[in-house]
């Protein structure tokens, strides 16, 4: 498994998330994903199956530093009061003293990035959370935060397929040393249907899942697969025994467009750079 160092952070560049997932899919694939050799986890307060997760590995038997969990506080839970409460629930559920990455889930306006930030800090420096980084910030804010936190700041999660350019955000988060997560690697379902993309796998002998995995790993990203088909797995974490060559770098590179972003919400989406 490929290894994205970031600040001291050494992130297994494939992960495996569990958003828009029940309790019962969470708990039927992750032993799958564990026997695939997925060691890298990600889940966060808002998908409600922290505690389903923390009950899949347990049971599993594998040893907790073999793990890479990585969380995310809501921004609900941002206040003075509730943060560092919301993090101990956090750690209940998940049956683990503290996760390896914690991440603010979206920004906000209604608490100031500084205090985010603080916060953030406050329970790292309590053992609560070995490192800390950011999720779904703009250029400004990633550097703000950056600027702005004692512990580095050592990813930015945000969405990134082929039909999205991020490279503006990534060239920002390469000069402050953060690295960049990417969640929706297929699209919502766009990319195992593209023509491009199953083109370039059938070469390699790959999906085009695979491929767009891939070319998230070969852009330097760390990426969040998701199945909640256990037979899937295998297939999903099957992507280090190839390379994608220049061209094909390239030929995907032409699917951004314009209007590629999926996940926007009103009240929560910053200005998107």
């Amino acid at each position: 498994m490929t290894i994205v160092k970031a600040h001291g952070a050494e992130i297994p560049a494939l992960g495996f998330g569990v958003f828009r997932m029940s309790d019962a899919e969470v708990e039927a694939v992750v032993p799958a994903a564990l026997e695939a050799g997925f060691r890298h986890f990600d889940t966060a307060q808002a998908y409600r199956n922290e505690a389903a997760l923390g009950r899949a590995l347990a049971a599993s038997g594998v040893r907790r530093d073999d793990l890479f969990l990585t969380t995310k506080v809501w921004v609900d839970q941002y206040g003075k009061q509730s943060f560092a409460a919301s993090v101990d629930e956090s750690l209940d559920k998940l049956k683990v003293d503290r996760v390896d990455l914690l991440l603010l889930h979206w920004p906000t306006d209604k608490v100031a990035i500084a205090d985010q930030i603080e916060r953030l800090n406050e329970v790292q420096a309590a053992g609560k959370t070995r490192f800390i980084g950011v999720s779904n910030q703009n250029i400004a804010q990633m550097t703000q935060s950056a600027a702005l936190s004692r512990a580095p700041i050592v990813t930015n999660q945000i969405e990134a397929h082929p039909y999205l350019d991020q490279s503006a955000v990534a060239a920002a988060a390469k000069a402050l040393g953060v690295s960049i997560t990417a969640y929706f690697g297929m699209a919502d379902g766009a990319v195992p249907r593209d023509p491009l993309l199953r083109e370039i796998g059938a070469r390699h002998g790959k999906s085009a899942a695979q491929v767009a995995l891939r070319w998230l790993i070969q852009l330097g990203y760390i990426a969040l697969s998701k199945t909640a088909r256990p037979e899937r797995v295998a297939e999903n974490i099957a992507i280090f025994d190839f390379a994608l060559t220049d061209e094909d770098m390239a030929r995907i590179g032409t699917l951004a467009r314009p209007d590629g972003r999926l996940v926007s919400p009103p009240g929560l989406a910053p200005d998107w750079d």
